[in-house]
């Protein structure tokens, strides 16, 4: 038997400056890069999930009679628009844990299309994509070209 526990391993946490940001002169994905990106996604997922408990709050206290009818359909209106960002916000957050368990894997920063290293820029300002700049517009243009037919 190894000298690790068996089943648990131990993970060391990354130190990360505060001011650390990925850069192009250092090993893609390594560490400090992958622990960068983490705590990226995770700081972004619990802002969702904040912003997802006001909309539940916001829901709960805003059910009220209202006698004036454009009141009540304004009312309705604003309902239906908190709903519909809240599901996007939910698709947002499973992107982000798809993103988390990339990290875990070894997968993150390269795209699923072609295997090769998403930019750093491109990655710091949408910490989700999966695809290449080259890729994602490909697919894009793919998709636009289906959707005439």
């Amino acid at each position: 038997m190894s000298g690790k526990t068996k089943g648990v391993e131990m993970k060391q946490e990354t130190f990360l400056p505060d001011d650390y940001r990925p850069a192009e002169d250092e090993p893609f994905m390594n560490e400090r890069q992958l622990e960068y990106f983490r705590r990226k996604l995770i700081a972004w997922k619990n802002e969702l999930l904040e912003e997802s408990r006001d909309t539940i709050e916001g829901l709960q206290h805003g059910t009220r009679n209202i006698p004036d009818v454009a009141d009540r359909a304004s009312e309705e209106t604003d309902r239906a628009l908190e709903l519909r960002t809240r599901d996007r916000q939910r698709k947002l957050v499973a992107k982000i844990d798809a993103a988390l368990r990339r990290i875990e894997n070894g997968e993150y920063g390269y795209c699923e299309v072609t295997g090769e290293p998403i930019s750093l820029k491109r990655l710091d300002a949408r910490p989700i994509a999966t695809m290449t700049l080259e890729a994602q517009e490909q697919h894009e243009r793919q998709e636009k070209v289906h959707r005439d037919d």
